[in-house]
């Protein structure tokens, strides 16, 4: 049997049939997509190494269920530039060219559905300087509304300063992240077991071995009444982001 509407469909692509998603470009009710961009990478020793990527689907899933039915989440670029994490086993990693030609090609698939107006909101520092770097090379060969961006930059230093004890914002895997996780997907962080102390580290840099023991005693002023209130202002920020976009 028939939807008993045209919008009961779910904001995400994956989620889709093509004919929900063709019926949207046909009525014009889909209107943008969010490619959500992470990693998977270490995250010290208690979040999943999934984080930075449903960090940023979440977000991007917030945002399209406030501007429904005018906007599509993709399936998320779960690999990312993270060269930088690669002393931890596990970390995957790929070259800053892969990682900002896949993005084009998922902003290029979407083009080529009937979608104009493309945020990529990204949920991992290491992908920020390849992206901006080639983002206006990227919007000439779209020859899109295409645009990118970082889920905290919706962050001023008030807003980190009345919530982050630590004063750190994004850091890796510390205080923020952590009360991301508590309030949005409290079963992906994991203190059972951990033991910092005896944990066999292989961190080649000085620097890296200091930063992430801070990080990991940093990551335990976190909270859930923190992660939510700033969850709440990206949801908003990028919602309006988003929706200058597809009303251009």
């Amino acid at each position: 049997m028939p939807d008993s509407s045209p919008y009961d469909r779910p904001v995400q692509l994956w989620k889709m049939t093509r004919r929900q998603f063709r019926e949207g470009i046909y009525d014009s009710s889909l209107k943008g997509a969010i490619i959500p961009t992470g990693s998977t990478e270490q995250h010290n020793e208690h979040l999943e190494m999934f984080h930075d990527t449903v960090s940023a689907v979440h977000i991007a899933e917030q945002v399209a269920q406030k501007l429904y039915p005018g906007v599509v989440v993709t399936t998320p670029i779960a690999i990312g530039v993270s060269e930088h994490w690669m002393d931890h086993k596990g970390t995957l990693t790929t070259r800053p060219e892969i990682f900002t030609e896949l993005v084009h090609d998922v902003a290029d698939s979407m083009k080529r559905g009937g979608i104009n107006h493309v945020l990529v909101v990204n949920g991992h520092a290491g992908n920020a300087k390849p992206m901006l770097d080639c983002l206006d090379d990227l919007q000439s060969r779209l020859g899109i509304d295409f645009d990118f961006c970082s889920y905290w930059e919706a962050y001023d230093a008030d807003l980190v300063k009345k919530n982050m004890a630590s004063g750190n914002c994004p850091g890796h895997a510390s205080e923020f992240e952590t009360s991301f996780a508590y309030a949005a997907f409290p079963s992906h962080v994991h203190w059972e077991g951990v033991d910092y102390d005896s944990a066999e580290l292989t961190i080649s840099l000085p620097d890296r071995v200091t930063q992430d023991r801070n990080f990991h005693h940093e990551a335990k002023l976190a909270n859930a009444v923190k992660g939510k209130a700033m969850i709440d202002v990206a949801v908003n920020w990028v919602a309006n982001k988003m929706q200058g976009m597809i009303g251009r």
